[in-house]
């Protein structure tokens, strides 16, 4: 597995730390990679003080909750182009400026409507969809498969040796567990990534072909409840991806209620069925005659958003770039409550601050990088990644002069895991593309920082799915390596209790410095990462 790449038989690394060039054996430890005094020096640019009075203004009322393409988004915009204006960094954005400006498309529900069997049913009590897996559109259809929990894994496979290209499908919510709690997909009591996955299943609809899928849940009007107002907001896509992306299949989350009159008609009993698929281990296939009509209307508009460019351009090697993200968008405000978002990401973005401070005062006392270092605010994260998605497909400097992105997303707050000692962060993605760089992180934490690296979710597998989550993900669908630096989620995450008070500025800080030390020695190491490994979905 390429997340749990072990270090041994490794080559020998060669790392450039600016003023030596060091052979390094696979396994790096403080005393082989040597302190540089100058980057300690700069390393306190990066301090508590800072890092609350940047945050205090991003993540107030008056920022509401930093929506993008809407007010709070683009006040921060403005917030943190300043700050590069401040710091003497030079414009290298839209309209010589310092973003790069991109279009959305904003959609807004006009009406969704089922029809099922001669009886209509509601959105939002009997079913609900999220914008971006239901289309506009009309979908009729007279049979609608069952594929018991629509799962295609190597232990237990729904669409063995079926065709369900242009069909509507109708799969169970999670996976098959037997009586004693042990999945037929883990064969532990563990449960899969097909449960923990919201979207996995819709994914695997999409490859198959199929025009819709349904998804049976028992607890509907809890989920309506808790994502009530998610669901009915408007939703943001790129309104020209450069990229076909094709269209999603169309997915539904129905009541067990809805789905048992689909069973009732067919003469079935679904409890039944599923009692014997948990049993067993093996899938139920069942063509259900259904009289089947979803028509989804929306309404749309064109709306702005911005990346924020503070480019600090590199010495002899200044045309291979570091790229540095963390988005500074959060999922705005309601009528009765902002989401200001301290942790989420605010956390990362005055870290991005402080680290852009560090590296202009070294290149103006001389100390300037070998490689360029784009330091980059990205909006539309909490739309699904958006901003960085943007940038990958339309990037400012050519990717294949992209060295590495260091992205920066929650890293001011303890996790529950954490709460006996602080002194941690999450390394996501590190050696998955580059163990050279996995290597350098490592050994940069080893030498000035001493953080204990936690790489719990540092797996492709992963249910919690992290990897995928945020925006290096995009670089790394383009070879380019990545590392995703993160506290963990935690009580407060997508709430409006995500506020600054909860914020731990000393970890913050420590976490802040890491970032800083390994893109120092990324930025001026002689020689440019290896890639030994590939990134996959």
């Amino acid at each position: 597995m390429l997340g749990s790449r072990s270090a041994a038989g490794l080559r020998i690394l060669t790392y450039g730390i600016g003023f030596t060039g060091l052979l390094l054996l696979p396994s790096i430890s403080r005393a082989q990679f040597i302190k540089n005094n100058d980057a300690v020096e700069f390393s306190h640019f990066i301090d508590t003080a800072d890092l609350r009075k940047h945050l205090a203004i991003l993540a107030s009322d008056e920022y509401e909750g930093r929506e993008t393409g809407k007010k709070g988004q683009r006040l921060a915009a403005d917030y943190l182009a300043n700050h590069f204006k401040q710091l003497g960094l030079p414009k290298i954005g839209t309209d010589n400026s310092y973003f790069q400006e991109y279009d959305l498309l904003e959609e807004e529900w006009q009406s969704v409507t089922v029809r099922l069997n001669d009886k209509n049913y509601e959105f939002q009590k009997d079913f609900y969809c999220f914008h971006r897996s239901a289309q506009a559109g009309t979908i009729l259809a007279d049979e609608i498969i069952f594929m018991s929990y629509g799962i295609e894994d190597e232990a237990y496979n729904d669409y063995l040796k079926q065709d369900v290209k242009d069909k509507v499908i109708l799969v169970l919510q999670g996976e098959p567990v037997s009586k004693t709690g042990k999945s037929h997909v883990t064969k532990s009591k563990s449960l899969s990534s097909w449960t923990f996955d919201w979207n996995k299943k819709a994914r695997r609809a999409k490859e198959k072909g199929v025009k819709a899928i349904l998804i049976i849940q028992n607890d509907v009007a809890a989920r309506i409840e808790r994502f009530g107002k998610h669901i009915k907001k408007s939703s943001l896509k790129l309104l020209h991806p450069n990229e076909e992306e094709g269209v999603n299949a169309t997915c539904l989350y129905i009541s067990k209620e809805m789905a048992g009159s689909i069973f009732d008609a067919a003469n079935k009993d679904l409890d039944k069925i599923k009692r014997k698929i948990n049993k067993k281990g093996k899938p139920q296939i069942l063509s259900l005659p259904a009289k089947l009509e979803i028509v989804i209307k929306k309404e749309g508009k064109t709306i702005q958003a911005q990346n924020v460019l503070g480019f600090i351009e590199g010495s002899d090697m200044k045309e291979q770039v570091v790229v540095v993200t963390a988005h500074y968008d959060h999922i705005g405000h309601n009528d009765e409550e902002i989401f200001n978002g301290a942790d989420d990401d605010g956390s990362g973005t005055v870290a991005l601050m402080e680290l852009a401070q560090a590296f202009s005062a070294a290149k103006e006392k001389g100390f300037s990088p070998k490689r360029s270092i784009l330091f980059m605010p990205v909006s539309g994260e909490e739309k699904g990644l958006l901003g960085s998605k943007y940038y990958t497909d339309n990037p400012v400097f050519s990717l294949d002069n992209t060295i590495a992105n260091l992205n920066i997303d929650m890293i001011g707050r303890v996790d529950e895991i954490h709460l006996d000692d602080s002194n941690y962060v999450y390394i996501i993605g590190s050696d998955f593309l580059s163990s050279e760089l996995h290597h350098l992180n490592e050994s940069a934490n080893n030498t000035y920082v001493n953080l204990d690296l936690d790489y719990t979710f540092n797996k492709i597998d992963d249910p919690h799915r992290f990897y995928y989550r945020s925006d290096h993900y995009n670089f790394a669908k383009k070879d380019i390596p990545v590392i995703f630096y993160f506290n963990g989620t935690h009580a407060d995450y997508h709430k409006a209790t995500d506020t600054i008070e909860k914020i731990n500025f000393e970890m913050l800080k420590r976490r802040t410095q890491l970032v800083f030390f390994t893109t120092w020695h990324l930025a001026n190491r002689e020689q440019r990462l290896k890639l030994d490994g590939a990134t996959e979905e």
